[in-house]
């Protein structure tokens, strides 16, 4: 697999972005990964950086893009924070990669069984752990449909409010930065939300 370049960035849409996340899930499910130099793509980064994507995901172990998408050095930006929640320093960060380094995709990936989801839905109060959760409470507000065991032992709940999460965090994305919202009104950019199934490594991209 080749390190990405300024001109193989340049001609890569965001459906051709999402085919090869896609592509390279496939291979990490088939335990058949590329065999990439990564020292080799150090050196040829190492005078300039041009990835096709910027992920957000959790901080979750076991979820690394690089792994779950088999990706090599140069290919993305990644940012990690618990709960897949956005702030203005992970907006700041995509405007800086689609804006400013290129990038043609944002995807927002969350996972099953989240810790933080999990929080949220249990109402978990820790120092600075509670402002974040904050952030997934309107995701848990939102899921009208499950009445009773409203908690994290319900994993249908947890499910729902995972997905709603995704989807929260892509709109607040849109609500926050009117750079990233003009360049997917000029199809210049895509952003999606994407499920990263911690038991099987499949990722399921959402509608």
């Amino acid at each position: 697999m080749n390190t990405i370049t300024k001109e193989i960035q340049k001609n890569i849409s965001s459906q051709e972005a999402i085919q090869i996340l896609r592509e390279g899930n496939q291979r990490f499910l088939n335990k058949a990964p590329f065999n990439r130099n990564l020292i080799e793509q150090q050196k040829e980064t190492s005078t300039g950086q041009y990835p096709f994507a910027v992920t957000l995901s959790c901080i979750d172990s076991r979820t690394s893009v690089e792994q779950i998408f088999d990706l090599g050095i140069g290919d993305v930006f990644s940012a990690r924070v618990a709960g897949n929640v956005v702030n203005d320093d992970v907006i700041g960060s995509m405007e800086f990669a689609c804006k400013v380094a290129g990038s043609k995709l944002i995807v927002v990936l969350g996972h099953s069984h989240c810790g933080a989801v999990k929080g949220a839905c249990d109402q978990v109060e820790l120092g600075k752990l509670t402002t974040l959760l904050e952030k997934i409470k309107p995701a848990v507000e939102k899921e009208s449909t499950i009445t009773e065991g409203r908690n994290s032992e319900n994993i249908e709940f947890v499910n729902k409010v995972t997905h709603l999460n995704i989807h929260e965090s892509i709109q607040n994305i849109l609500n926050g930065s009117s750079v990233l919202k003009e360049m997917v009104d000029n199809k210049e950019i895509e952003i999606v939300g994407a499920l990263h199934n911690i038991e099987t490594g499949k990722v399921e991209f959402l509608n």
